[in-house]
């Protein structure tokens, strides 16, 4: 399936007993040997009463990671194909969230992504006070670079560089830099905005053990929180990624408690059956 061309492998784990190892994970990524994927997910039975399914995520690499916007869209339309549910709005658990997904009329699906944490130590972020702009100094092809991000989690941890030329930007180096500097202890996805209007964004995410990717939902939401709290963005944002575009609602005017919307479609590729060798 894919979410704008972020693309993932979906599992059934519902009516089927699924164990997959790390290695296992990490072999069927492969774009040449194996199936070829950006994360996988993993369709579980709901673990508490109030909800409907577990939603879990796994990075390239097999690590298990919190959170993935565009999954979830995929993780609703999955869920729907399959006939596991026809529930509207379905209600998933991830690692550390509960989301509500909901089939528009358009065929579009909106993801209730909850509130953004600003709390520099709930990333884990290491900083000494929550700020709008943070600076940490990288050093990039051997050149020590002063760059300054804003620092939210949408589940999961971003840090988001405003830029004024999106494509001639060292995406990849600065993405690997920063998500190697110590005071992100777990690394960080990486989100590089440009500004085209109050209510335009482009954008490009280097993600945590997947690199740069078409799109990324929890990124596109975090990019907005970040351009709303530097005063640059409404609270309805159109963002314009490589795989294609989402809408995203933030209205922190309200409250900075209120849940971000993201909303865009989902595509199912193929289907397939994985066997045991």
């Amino acid at each position: 399936m894919h979410g704008l061309g972020n693309d993932f492998a979906v599992v059934d784990g519902v009516t089927q007993a699924v164990t997959l190892s790390a290695g296992q994970i990490k072999a069927l990524a492969d774009r040449h040997l194996g199936i070829g994927y950006d994360q996988l997910l993993l369709v579980e039975p709901p673990s508490q009463p109030d909800v409907d399914f577990n939603y879990r995520i796994f990075n390239v690499d097999g690590s298990e990671v919190e959170h993935c916007g565009n999954g979830a869209r995929c993780f609703a339309l999955f869920v729907r194909a399959k006939g596991l549910s026809q529930k509207n709005p379905l209600t998933v658990k991830t690692h550390n969230r509960v989301l509500s997904l909901r089939f528009e009329e358009s065929g579009d699906i909106a993801v209730d992504m909850e509130k953004p944490v600003l709390e520099p130590a709930c990333l884990p972020f290491c900083a000494d006070r929550r700020l709008v702009r943070y600076h940490r100094t990288l050093t990039v092809d051997g050149v020590n670079l002063e760059i300054e991000f804003g620092a939210v989690s949408m589940g999961n941890p971003h840090a988001v560089i405003i830029v004024e030329d999106l494509e001639n930007t060292a995406v990849k180096e600065i993405g690997q830099a920063l998500q190697a500097h110590p005071d992100f202890p777990d690394s960080v996805n990486v989100g590089f905005m440009q500004v085209l209007q109050r209510d335009r964004i482009k954008l490009r995410v280097y993600e945590r053990g997947v690199g740069e990717t078409l799109a990324c939902g929890t990124g596109a939401c975090a990019a907005t929180v970040v351009g709303c709290l530097n005063g640059l963005l409404d609270e309805a944002v159109e963002v314009d990624l490589k795989g294609g575009r989402l809408k995203i609602q933030w209205p922190f005017s309200v409250s900075e408690d209120s849940p971000v919307v993201m909303t865009g479609p989902a595509c199912i590729v193929y289907d397939g059956i994985i066997e045991d060798s």
